[in-house]
């Protein structure tokens, strides 16, 4: 059974941090883009962050360069998600996705999805 399950999430205060991970079963991460998506309470979902299987290439939207790392652990078949510096527009309900392949990850390529992690980053 393919399945992704989002863990890590929580209250933190401004400026602080907090390490999201996303651990697959069914298939191998290693082979597989993940992209770390969100989606804050009256807003669309947003990519955030995507890594790209076989490469590892790794992309981010600007809001969050320099704060948000992502990696892949392929032993514990894992992705994570890395942020600091966390400010309270970060504030969401965080998704990883996956696809076999390459990023991005866009509407239309069906993808396996998590349930979701909520942050929510305190002022």
């Amino acid at each position: 059974q393919v399945q992704l399950v989002e863990s890590g999430g929580g209250l933190v205060q401004v400026g602080g941090s907090l390490r999201l991970s996303c651990a697959a079963s069914g298939f191998s991460v290693e082979y597989y883009a993940i992209g770390w998506f969100r989606q804050a309470p009256g807003k669309e979902r947003e990519g955030v962050s995507c890594i790209s299987g076989s490469d590892g290439n790794t992309d981010y939207i600007d809001s969050v360069k320099g704060r948000f790392t992502v990696s892949r652990d392929n032993g514990k078949n894992t992705v994570y998600l890395q942020m600091n510096s966390l400010k309270p527009e970060d504030t969401a309900v965080y998704y990883c996705a996956a696809v076999f392949g390459y990023c991005p990850i866009v509407p239309d390529r069906p993808a396996t999805w998590g349930q979701g992690t909520q942050v929510t980053v305190s002022s």
